[in-house]
């Protein structure tokens, strides 16, 4: 029994330093995660987004398309003009070359965008389509009316 009550003195002694240690881990744990407005953390499941730091103008850019292709096709006529590709996009192109005299193509290829005119009549390149570009020209017909003739060229092989 006595050793019963020395146990129990000595536990209970015991008491209050256990409780102030555990309330110090408390506060200690306390100030180290408490966070001050959780809504403005970042959502550790979704990557950061790096913003842009001004333009292409700011860094020496000038935007545009670069190419070395011509584009005065003006003065040749709708009937020799071959297209041997088509660059589909937002900006649509269409690259054509011209059919010589004794049967081939030239090399010099020309660089077809929609709006352009082409040929001596000034045929309108109103659509570039993958599989050819359409061609509108405004011609007299014999009744002294306007009219206008659609043309289809198609992409050739060659």
């Amino acid at each position: 029994m006595i050793i019963k009550m020395i146990l129990f003195l000595f536990a209970t002694s015991l008491m209050p330093l256990c409780a102030q240690d555990s309330n110090e881990t408390y506060n200690l744990f306390r100030s180290k995660t408490y966070v001050k407005n959780p809504l403005e953390l970042r959502d550790p499941f979704k990557r950061r987004i790096n913003k842009k730091k001004g333009s292409n103008i700011q860094r020496g850019k000038v935007p545009g398309v670069y190419t070395n292709f011509t584009e005065n096709i003006e003065n040749k006529s709708v009937e020799s003009i071959r297209i041997v590709g088509i660059l589909i996009g937002n900006d649509r192109r269409a690259l054509a070359k011209i059919a010589s005299d004794k049967g081939g193509l030239e090399s010099e290829i020309y660089y077809l965008k929609e709006g352009m005119r082409v040929g001596t009549n000034g045929a309108e390149v109103k659509a570039i389509l993958p599989g050819g570009v359409v061609l509108v020209e405004k011609i007299r017909n014999v009744y002294d009316q306007d009219e206008y003739l659609e043309t289809v060229i198609p992409v050739s092989g060659e």
